[in-house]
């Protein structure tokens, strides 16, 4: 079709589905969901999401499989550390959703199949530059009408960090917004919470609910999950580097 060789096509095939899931899934877990349809829909949303994971994993390459799996379990312990040990976070019924750690994978799989449609590509810097002129103005707001200090300086190291890293620039600043997206969404629907403080326990960095720039932590997924695959495919990286590098 030529639909999907638009640019507004490839996004509504990548970007489109993923914020229909997000936004329904995160309705399902809502408090107003709660209060006056049903208390408890996380397995509902749990039945769900392993099917969307199944088709994923199985319509993906033997390397985005590898990539998908390693990328849940980060999001499992990263999860339990951040959220259930540090206190970063509170969930709607003080537990980790099971559908959470997949979901994770999910937004990282599908910004990645993002970043890589054609007409994606051929328009880089349009939107990277688009997407900064969002997120500069956004981490602004939040820092100067909610003291959001958390927020602002997790903005400044994703930009800091992106300096060192050109080359997923696009990946980033994209992976940026929608994860900025899902938060303004899953904190109004009172899905999750963020402390006043950074941790719950660190005065000298308010917080927002959400903080802008929490995106910095899908660096950390993002390197979590890269570093597995080169220690265990240290020829075929040593490959791609080199590749890349006629590039």
């Amino acid at each position: 079709m030529i639909f999907s060789k638009t640019l507004l096509g490839q996004t509504l095939q990548t970007l489109g589905w993923l914020f229909f899931a997000i936004s329904l899934g995160l309705f399902l877990d809502s408090n107003f969901f709660a209060e006056h349809y049903y208390y408890n829909a996380q397995h509902i949303i749990t039945l769900l999401i392993i099917p969307l994971f199944l088709f994923l994993y199985y319509k993906a390459t033997s390397r985005t499989r590898e990539l998908l799996i390693y990328a849940t379990l980060i999001a499992i312990v990263g999860e339990y550390l951040f959220s259930k040990t540090l206190g970063m976070y509170t969930y709607r019924l003080k537990n980790i959703p099971h559908y959470i750690p997949p979901g994770h994978a999910i937004v990282f799989l599908l910004v990645y199949y993002f970043s890589r449609k054609s007409q994606v590509k051929y328009n880089r810097k349009k939107i990277e530059v688009f997407c900064t002129s969002l997120i500069i103005p956004f981490s602004l707001y939040f820092l100067i009408l909610k003291n959001d200090i958390l927020g602002f300086v997790c903005t400044f190291f994703v930009f800091y960090f992106l300096r060192k890293h050109p080359k997923e620039r696009l990946f980033f600043l994209v992976m940026y917004c929608v994860v900025a997206i899902t938060e303004l969404i899953g904190t109004s629907l009172e899905c999750w919470q963020w402390p006043s403080v950074a941790f719950n326990k660190l005065n000298f960095l308010p917080s927002a609910n959400p903080p802008a720039g929490i995106s910095l932590f899908y660096f950390g997924l993002d390197r979590g999950t890269m570093s597995f695959y080169k220690r265990r495919h240290k020829a075929a990286w040593k490959r791609l580097k080199k590749i890349r590098s006629f590039n």
